[in-house]
C-alpha cells in the first residue's frame, strides 16, 4: 500500500534523511522512533512534499507521488496529522473538519468520524483554540480522516497529552485500521504507546533506519536504549 524507496532529503546543502526504504501493508501499523532531531519529522514533511526531496520513490497504492504537490498526495491518498496538530484555534470544531473534505462532500461530515470522536460531536459548534490537547488532536485526526485517505501519517500523536487521552487514541488508531482498511505511519518516543498500537518498529538515527522489529521479536530493552539521550 505504502512503499518508499532510496528516499533522501534536507535542507539547503544539510543533508537530513539518507537513502531510506519502507514497505507497509495494507492495514499495517508502522511505528517510526528516534530521539528528537533524528529525522522523524523530516520524514514526514518529506512524505507530503513540505521538504523537497533530492532522490528516491513514494509511492502510494502503486501510485508514484514523488514529486507531486502536497495537496495531490493528499488526493492520491496520504494525510497527514502534524506535529503540534495545528488545528486551526479560531475555527469551530465542524469547520476544522470541513477543511479537510472534499469538494464533493458538499460540506457534510462522514458519520463514522463522530462515532469514532463523539467528544467532537458534542464540541462540534466551540472554537478549536477552546479544546484540550487530547480533544484537539482528536480533532486533528478526524480532520486528516475526512480526506478519505489510504495511509494515514501521525507525527508525535501523545505529544503534551494526558495518559488517559493516549491510551482513547490508541484504541481509536486501531479501530480506524479496521473501520476504514488504512495503513498508518506513526512516529513516537513514547515506546508504552506504540508497543500498544504498531505492528512493526522501526528506530530511526541521524537520518537513517538502523533497526527494525517485528511486534513479535519487538525488544523494548534494546529500542528504548535508541530512545534514550
Amino acid at each position: 500500500m505504502f512503499s518508499i524507496s532510496n528516499l533522501a532529503s534536507g535542507y539547503g546543502q544539510s543533508q537530513i534523511l539518507h537513502d531510506l526504504d519502507l514497505d507497509v501493508d495494507k492495514q499495517e501499523i508502522v511505528a517510526v522512533m528516534g530521539r528528537n532531531g533524528m529525522g522523524k519529522t523530516t520524514f514526514f514533511k518529506t512524505l507530503m512534499g513540505i521538504v523537497n526531496q533530492t532522490r528516491g520513490s513514494v509511492k502510494v497504492d502503486g501510485i508514484e507521488v514523488a514529486g507531486m504537490d502536497t495537496h495531490q498526495r493528499v488526493e492520491n491518498g496520504v494525510a497527514y496529522v502534524p506535529q503540534g496538530r495545528m488545528i486551526f484555534p479560531g475555527m469551530t470544531v465542524l469547520e476544522n473538519i470541513q477543511t479537510g473534505l472534499p469538494a464533493s462532500a458538499g460540506g457534510k461530515v462522514p458519520e463514522d468520524l463522530y462515532q469514532l470522536f463523539p467528544v467532537l460531536h458534542e464540541m462540534r459548534k466551540r472554537k478549536g483554540g477552546n479544546l484540550s490537547g487530547g480533544q484537539q488532536q482528536q480533532l486533528a485526526i478526524a480532520r486528516a480522516l475526512a480526506t478519505n485517505p489510504k495511509v494515514l501519517l501521525l507525527d508525535e500523536p501523545t505529544e503534551g497529552i494526558q495518559p488517559s487521552i493516549i491510551k482513547d487514541i490508541a484504541r481509536t488508531l486501531k479501530e480506524i485500521r479496521t473501520l476504514r482498511g488504512l495503513t498508518i505511519v506513526v512516529s513516537e518516543q513514547v515506546l508504552s504507546f506504540t508497543m500498544e498500537i504498531a505492528d512493526r518498529f522501526l528506530v530511526i538515527e541521524k537520518g537513517r533506519f538502523v533497526l527494525e522489529e517485528s511486534r513479535q521479536n519487538a525488544d523494548e530493552t534494546t529500542i528504548s536504549r535508541y530512545l534514550s539521550v
